[in-house]
């Protein structure tokens, strides 16, 4: 986490310094980034950034997580649109996150995260979509989940769903940016995915 003197700055120079960041960190993954480069392109000198943040690791999960954050939000909007079905959700926000790619910058970010991916970057990606230690997030989110159609017996299971899913959509993410799809290709490999979630593995004997 940032330190409290970063909190106090102005949310333009917050905001600058972030920028800085995430220019950096999608020219190179993590282990690769300059802190050199980050306070060149902040216009910041070096003191004051290790005023803000301890080192790039620190800033660099802030970045994650603040976008974390904005899927998790954009997560709930969704959900509530949907009228809580959950797999038109994710598939919603699978789109999202392919037209992000439209943008260089945004897609060096996610392919420099995905494709260095380790627990701790995994965790938080994932914590703002279903982790219970995130308490409040998940039980806003799964208030809005339509449980009608779903064959769960609690919200234990229903969790349990939750990471799946994620999991599934991470993958396909990693596909994605690895096998170079097309948003088209992207798409219907990720919804054949979702319908075979959604339909089922086991076929009952007659």
């Amino acid at each position: 986490m940032p330190k409290q003197t970063f909190f106090h700055l102005p949310k333009e120079k917050q905001d600058t310094l972030i920028q800085a960041a995430k220019k950096e960190f999608s020219r190179v993954p993590l282990h690769e980034a300059s802190i050199a480069n980050i306070i060149k392109s902040a216009g910041i000198p070096r003191g004051s950034f290790y005023q803000y943040f301890e080192d790039k690791e620190d800033v660099y999960y802030y970045l994650v997580n603040q976008l974390a954050q904005k899927n998790q939000e954009r997560f709930i909007s969704t959900l509530k649109e949907k009228n809580g079905n959950l797999f038109e959700t994710f598939i919603e926000s699978y789109q999202f996150l392919i037209k992000i790619q439209n943008n260089q910058e945004d897609q060096n970010l996610f392919k420099n995260a995905f494709l260095n991916m380790n627990y701790k970057l995994e965790n938080t990606f994932a914590n703002h979509v279903y982790e219970e230690n995130q308490k409040n997030q998940f039980v806003t989110t799964i208030s809005l989940i339509n449980r009608e159609h779903l064959n769960i017996k609690n919200d234990q299971e229903l969790h349990s769903i939750l990471k799946i899913m994620a999991a599934v959509t991470f993958q396909n993410l990693i596909q994605m940016i690895v096998k170079e799809w097309t948003e088209e290709e992207a798409l219907e490999n990720y919804i054949a995915q979702i319908e075979l979630l959604k339909k089922g593995f086991y076929k009952e004997e007659k």
